[in-house]
């Protein structure tokens, strides 16, 4: 395995748990938000991921199958909005209710958790090689 095939598939997982962070984090700062440009509450968003090759050559297919992450799509969550009764709020129905995000805390948290700590291995594991490699440069 070459060292820059390492830091290729950390990299890709890199960038892809910065933006699960990020939107984590939108989901996080519009809990409250009962309206959007689209009209109606903040929709929850969650990213897919993906196992993709790091390289098109033949060789290397022969030899390895290494993979790194891709994003496929940021998608919006189908689960229904919260229902909120709360008649002095001004986006509240004739019946009081106020249609709320669908987003949970504590699921977002645990999101968020996981992201940080994938991240968080991706950078071990680059600067792990890169010790490696100024240790077989000592040699």
């Amino acid at each position: 395995m070459d060292i820059f095939n390492v830091f290729e598939i950390s990299a890709t997982a890199l960038s892809a748990q910065r933006l699960r962070i990020n939107l984590v984090s939108s989901n996080l700062a519009n809990i409250d938000s009962t309206r959007s440009t689209n009209g109606g509450p903040y929709q929850r968003q969650d990213v897919i991921f993906a196992a993709v090759p790091t390289q098109k050559q033949f060789e290397n297919f022969l030899h390895e199958n290494l993979e790194g992450v891709q994003v496929v799509e940021i998608i919006k969550d189908p689960r229904p909005f919260k229902q909120k009764y709360d008649p002095s709020h001004p986006d509240a129905d004739k019946g009081g209710y106020v249609t709320m995000p669908n987003i949970n805390l504590m699921e977002e948290m645990v999101n968020l958790i996981l992201a940080c700590r994938s991240y968080e291995a991706n950078v071990t594991v680059i600067n792990a090689t890169k010790n490696m490699a100024l240790k077989a440069l000592e040699l």
